[in-house]
């Protein structure tokens, strides 16, 4: 039986770079037609990509065994970011039970003002980025908050969500405790502090632009009523715990942040400690209740509708919509590697660069490549680091230029790419259109720009050591 699925295997076709190139922009073209054009939800164009990719491989001469270990293959590769999208529904609703995101809302706007209110997010979201090392955490807790603000303060949502992307980013890409950051750092066998000491020749320029930017544009955003903000305010107070003692499970996500705990058991027990801090707080709150609020989500009556509107939310049924975009996009991206698609056009690139410009932005493309296919941000560093490595060692050059492009393009590009990971998470927590935040959302296209630039100064050593190990 092994020796015939071996031999099956053996007979199955081999795909070149002009097929595969073919069927990449073939996948691209209905992909960007019915999600940017149309305007359609992206988890039908996925499954409708994956389903005829499954077919074209069968037809092409794959087995229905091996078309299947591709899109299990690729499924294996997400499973952690499944897990924590629906930890982060269960901290997005006991986060507003426990009175944590409404008080933050509500100290928000003791302490911003409309003209300063984009740096402020900005500068707040990458100091927390950095702390916690998640982007995705800064989002879904400060993210939320800043969300409610803007829109009381009749901010563009679309804009407010953009700088909050890119502050998030920004901070967990610079971060020692980032799960990406961490991982481009080993993709290129260094250490993770030179690794973060390339990323500042780029981040820190990116960053400064970014704030700039904001602020320019912040100057521009119109007044608003203070009988606008003392509403809010008033009916935050009115409906939810309003403390110093709510922020508690922000201090504990640090900690355990600090403490290098995983990010999934720090969500859940940020969640479990929210919960309790809630229950501490209202004890008449039954079990059921809360059980329900984790399931389906927080449920807001204040009587106020923007207050409702916006802190009527979380839950592991609010993940499930997100869940199924991201399970068609990973087994697309199985079969696109099991294919040998993804890798046929990989080695046609590697094959024709012979300088480190060539080299940087080769990388780069295929960095941004991999999340426009694949969706998924660890797959981008992943694949192209394994790629490339030795073409940067045949160079000479040290590894710490790669594992920079790994993270510039290959981690912060994802928010931007509407059916990944990223964006899809950012839109179902924010509560905003990928296409509305997406063109705001400026870190990830500078620091990529200025990835690539960077590496076009690059100059090949006289005396070409090959680097085995993190100098």
């Amino acid at each position: 039986m092994n020796l015939l699925k071996k031999r099956r295997h053996q007979d199955e076709p081999v795909l070149g770079f002009g097929e595969s190139l073919i069927v990449l922009i073939v996948i691209l073209c209905i992909l960007g037609y019915l999600i940017i054009i149309r305007q359609q939800e992206p988890q039908a164009p996925l499954f409708i990509a994956f389903t005829l990719l499954a077919i074209y491989g069968r037809l092409r001469g794959f087995s229905w065994d091996t078309v299947m270990d591709g899109m299990r293959s690729g499924l294996r590769a997400g499973v952690d970011p499944l897990i924590i999208f629906l930890s982060i529904g269960v901290l997005i609703a006991t986060w507003i039970f426990s009175g944590t995101i409404p008080t933050i809302m509500y100290f928000g706007f003791k302490i911003i003002s409309v003209k300063f209110f984009l740096p402020t997010v900005f500068i707040v979201c990458t100091l927390v980025g950095v702390a916690c090392g998640s982007s995705f955490t800064t989002v879904s807790t400060m993210g939320i908050a800043f969300i409610g603000i803007g829109a009381t303060l009749r901010i563009n949502p679309g804009l407010t969500a953009g700088v909050i992307v890119s502050g998030a980013f920004c901070g967990s890409n610079i971060s020692p405790l980032s799960g990406t950051t961490n991982l481009a750092a080993s993709v290129g066998k260094i250490s993770i502090y030179e690794h973060i000491k390339a990323l500042m020749i780029t981040d820190i320029p990116a960053w400064a632009i970014c704030l700039v930017l904001y602020t320019i544009l912040g100057f521009n955003s119109r007044s608003v009523s203070l009988n606008a903000v003392h509403q809010m305010m008033h009916g935050l107070a009115n409906g939810f715990w309003i403390s110093c003692w709510a922020l508690l499970p922000v201090l504990l996500l640090v900690i355990l942040a600090i403490l290098q705990v995983p990010a999934i058991p720090s969500l859940g027990l940020g969640s479990l400690f929210a919960a309790l801090l809630g229950w501490i707080h209202a004890p008449a709150t039954s079990i059921s209740t809360i059980t329900k609020t984790i399931m389906m989500g927080f449920v807001s009556h204040t009587g106020d509708k923007t207050i409702d509107t916006l802190l009527s939310k979380g839950g592991i049924a609010s993940m499930l919509t997100s869940l199924a975009l991201i399970v068609f996009a990973l087994a697309l991206g199985g079969l696109l590697i099991k294919f040998n698609i993804i890798g046929a056009i990989i080695d046609h690139i590697s094959a024709a660069i012979q300088t480190p410009g060539r080299l940087t932005l080769a990388t780069a493309i295929t960095c941004v490549g991999v999340n426009l296919i694949v969706g998924e941000h660890y797959l981008a560093i992943i694949l192209p680091g394994q790629s490339f490595l030795k073409s940067f060692d045949k160079l000479g050059l040290k590894r710490k230029f790669l594992t920079r492009i790994l993270n510039d393009a290959g981690a912060a590009v994802n928010a931007i790419i509407p059916w990944s990971v990223s964006g899809v998470f950012i839109a179902g927590a924010l509560q905003v259109n990928p296409l509305r935040f997406i063109p705001w959302t400026f870190f990830p296209f500078l620091v990529t720009i200025l990835a690539v630039i960077t590496g076009m100064f690059l100059k090949i050593p006289k005396k070409t050591n090959t680097e085995v190990a993190p100098a």
